[in-house]
């Protein structure tokens, strides 16, 4: 066995109306003035009133409500400078993967008081951060447990900070707070999870372990068997906890051995055209998946993973044919579930997709990653075929 290195959140909290219950032990965690990040509609459904009210009898409560999907730089740049205004003692980031990437990299430039652009990449914060807790409303980003943190620059590029420094002190996993999401989302931000599960399954990477194989197939049983019910029966406690907790475990397996091609065609998407994030990756899973279906690697990793998600599917065929039931089947869920299939569908014109080529060539930390090589011309065809 070759070494590895592994790091995920110390502190988990899974159960229903944890987001309450824990508000004690959270405020003691990140102290007396706590820095509230989420999004406007959260807020605005009254999702956050509940644990607003449960900590502030135990901290001052700054909110912060302007995080949009893909956030922008200049969105981390206002939550910093509102929270040293607020002598902030800890960070709070809750909602989907953008509250919390957000809140992520405030607490590490408040604690810091490092230049971001110097942290950007693998391995680059200096940290110290501030202490930090994160609540998921989505079962997908998994980002309650990655040392991930995905900001959209100025000229829409989306840069990255991975470093363990960033990883939080607690994460409350409530199923509660995931009731209420909309079909589509829900679709969409489990497709992303799978995703997560399956790129960090297969992944090139140097530090692809037995641990975040365990998990990922772990995550993937939890996911594939219950993400149906989790779209089409949303107020399935059941349902939504093993999405939840799903999520996280592809977190964890993700945060340690990284994920690859499907991510870094999905990042021009979404920040070009901002499409969110869980459907960016959904519109170009399967055909990531085809073009990998080449290398053996990825063949054998495939149809390992082929009948934890669809146990229907006869193991006594090859591993190719194994491999390319599978690749259908992943497709087949993707438009069973209401998602849009095409890149065209989301208003993508088909020139884009020379533009995008280029963009995800940028995405060199997670491209290294895959288990075959995507050059320029492949991109440009994977996103042909996507379109």
């Amino acid at each position: 066995m070759e070494s590895f290195s592994f790091n995920t959140t110390p502190g988990v909290r899974f159960g229903s109306n944890f987001a309450i219950t824990t508000a004690e032990e959270v405020s003691k965690k990140l102290g007396n003035n706590i820095f509230f990040i989420t999004d406007p509609g959260l807020k605005e459904i009254g999702l956050i009133e509940p644990i607003i009210k449960e900590l502030k009898k135990h901290s001052n409560i700054e909110i912060f409500s302007e995080v949009e999907a893909d956030p922008s730089i200049k969105t981390l740049e206002l939550s910093v400078e509102i929270a040293k205004n607020s002598n902030t003692t800890g960070v709070i980031g809750f909602g989907g993967g953008s509250s919390m990437d957000v809140a992520k990299l405030c607490s590490l430039l408040l604690g810091s008081g490092e230049d971001i652009h110097e942290a950007w990449g693998v391995a680059n914060a200096k940290g110290p951060r501030l202490p930090l807790a994160l609540y998921p409303t989505t079962a997908g980003t998994g980002s309650e447990v990655t040392p991930i943190s995905i900001i959209t620059q100025l000229d829409l590029e989306k840069k990255g900070v991975s470093s363990p420094i960033i990883l939080p002190d607690l994460a409350i996993l409530d199923p509660l707070l995931t009731l209420n999401l909309p079909a589509k989302i829900t679709a969409a931000t489990g497709i992303d999870a799978m995703v997560h599960a399956i790129e960090s399954y297969a992944s090139k990477s140097k530090n692809n372990n037995l641990i975040s194989q365990s998990l990922a197939k772990e995550a993937l049983r939890l996911l594939g068997s219950s993400i149906r019910e989790a779209v089409f029966n949303g107020q399935s406690i059941e349902a939504r906890s093993n999405m939840l907790i799903g999520s996280m475990l592809a977190g964890v397996s993700f945060g340690n051995s990284p994920v690859a091609g499907v991510h870094a065609l999905a990042y021009p998407i979404g920040g070009t055209y901002h499409i969110p994030h869980g459907l960016s990756n959904a519109l170009v899973l399967p055909h990531v998946l085809r073009f990998n279906s080449t290398s053996s690697e990825a063949i054998k990793s495939y149809s390992e993973l082929a009948p934890i998600i669809f146990p229907e599917i006869d193991m006594n065929s090859g591993n190719q044919d194994i491999t390319a039931i599978f690749i259908e089947k992943i497709s087949s869920l993707s438009k069973d579930l209401g998602l849009e299939q095409k890149l065209r569908d989301v208003g993508i014109p088909e020139n884009a997709c020379e533009t995008m080529a280029k963009d995800a060539m940028k995405q060199t930390r997670l491209l290294i990653n895959n288990p075959k090589e995507i050059l320029e011309q492949d991109a440009f065809d994977i996103y042909k075929s996507a379109w």
